[in-house]
């Protein structure tokens, strides 16, 4: 399969976009980090980030994720393929971009599921950066992998539904500008599997709705935070469910797949940052009167993440294009493997990267701990690795049934 040519307009953001993190996004981590350092909140939001927004939507580097262009640029999931990689390489880029997850999946189901009520009070703010959101499907009773397991109960009263059960790694809940969550749940627990659950619109202050705590990743207090949630009696109006009852589990794979290509975007995008970190690294540092860089171990390290880099970048190029030319459906293959790939070539090059800075690497002093640590929950979010195998195995085991 041969993978087309980005278009113009692909370029010509790719361009821009690498100026705009060079001249602006790099030189702003460490004032980021100082501000943090003085709120003394881990769930801050600093002046830097709506300085960095401000100067992206000067750009126009704005909504560059979405397909649709009622929303944004309109750009191709092949065409927004090297932009997503170019903005992963700073923890600021993707929300400098407006471009973060989990608001992007968010505004996804809002342009195509919601209701016009729903995309004037909360979709059209999070396209314009002025509120945040989260998504609340994971529960810490039950293997969430398995959307039948859910057990947040949603139960019809009247012109309204009760919202009762629990519901955690919300993630994005504890932003400073977080107002709404979707949330799915159960509306018929006798009906077939993939139709007993379902998604509603749930201002965060609703009342009932008690985010518990938040919880740490790894030791790091997420600035954007990952929830527990409860729902107690939480009254929501039918107007507020999504496409319909019984469609919670089609809108989460609607929401799902183009979610999981821009994580794995964003991630070869920190691994190309970590490679390059470590070949700085290795020709600055000196060991028994020579270079890193000279050791064999160091460059065998330097050559297999050039080429592993390469095999998965290709890898979501292709799945980017079979989304563009076949739908979703069709890439469902590609799509899992690239889930899978993404982030076991970056924790291995993250690793080799943390080796070679020394006792440095596992500090704050450089960005390679905290990479590591937050692209290690990407083997669980979306769906664990284990989840995408299985459905990888069965589509190639169909042939010899």
């Amino acid at each position: 399969m041969t993978i087309p040519e980005f278009s113009d307009r692909s370029k010509a953001f790719r361009a821009d976009l690498l100026d705009f993190m060079d001249t602006h996004v790099y030189p702003a981590e460490a004032v980021y980090h100082q501000q943090m350092h003085e709120a003394g909140n881990p769930h801050f939001h600093p002046p830097i980030l709506e300085d960095l927004k401000a100067e992206a939507k000067r750009r126009g580097l704005w909504n560059l994720f979405t397909p649709h262009p009622d929303f944004g640029p309109g750009l191709s999931n092949l065409d927004y393929a090297p932009l997503a990689e170019i903005m992963g390489r700073s923890e600021l880029g993707p929300e400098a971009c407006n471009c973060n997850a989990p608001d992007t999946g968010n505004m996804e189901v809002l342009m195509l599921f919601g209701s016009d009520e729903h995309k004037e009070k909360y979709l059209k703010p999070l396209l314009d950066g002025e509120i945040a959101s989260a998504f609340a499907m994971t529960e810490p009773a039950v293997a969430s992998s398995d959307a039948s397991n859910i057990e947040l109960r949603m139960e019809r009263d009247g012109d309204s539904y009760i919202l009762n059960g629990r519901k955690w790694f919300a993630s994005n809940a504890m932003h400073q500008h977080c107002k709404v969550l979707i949330v799915m749940g159960k509306t018929d627990p006798e009906a077939s599997s993939h139709r007993q659950q379902s998604m509603m619109v749930v201002p965060i202050d609703a009342p009932g709705v008690t985010v518990v705590r938040n919880l740490p990743v790894f030791g790091y207090q997420d600035r954007e935070g990952h929830a527990e949630i409860t729902f107690d009696d939480v009254r929501v109006p039918a107007a507020d469910v999504l496409k319909g009852e019984g469609e919670g589990f089609a809108i989460a794979q609607a929401r799902l797949g183009p979610g999981r290509i821009h994580h794995c975007m964003r991630t070869i995008g920190m691994a190309e940052r970590a490679l390059e970190l470590m070949c700085k690294r290795a020709t600055e540092r000196v060991t028994f009167g020579k270079p890193l860089a000279t050791r064999g171990n160091i460059q065998d390290w330097i050559a297999e993440a050039r080429i592993e880099i390469e095999m998965v970048r290709l890898l979501t190029l292709k799945a980017a294009h079979m989304m563009d030319t076949v739908g979703n459906r069709e890439a469902a293959t590609e799509i899992a493997a690239i889930k899978v790939a993404a982030p076991e070539m970056a924790l291995k090059i993250l690793d080799r990267a943390i080796q070679v800075h020394g006792g440095g690497g596992v500090t704050d002093d450089f960005p390679l701990a905290s990479a590591y640590a937050h692209i290690r929950t990407l083997r669980l979010a979306d769906g664990p690795d284990e989840v995408h195998k299985r459905s990888i195995a069965r589509r190639e085991l169909r042939a010899y049934a």
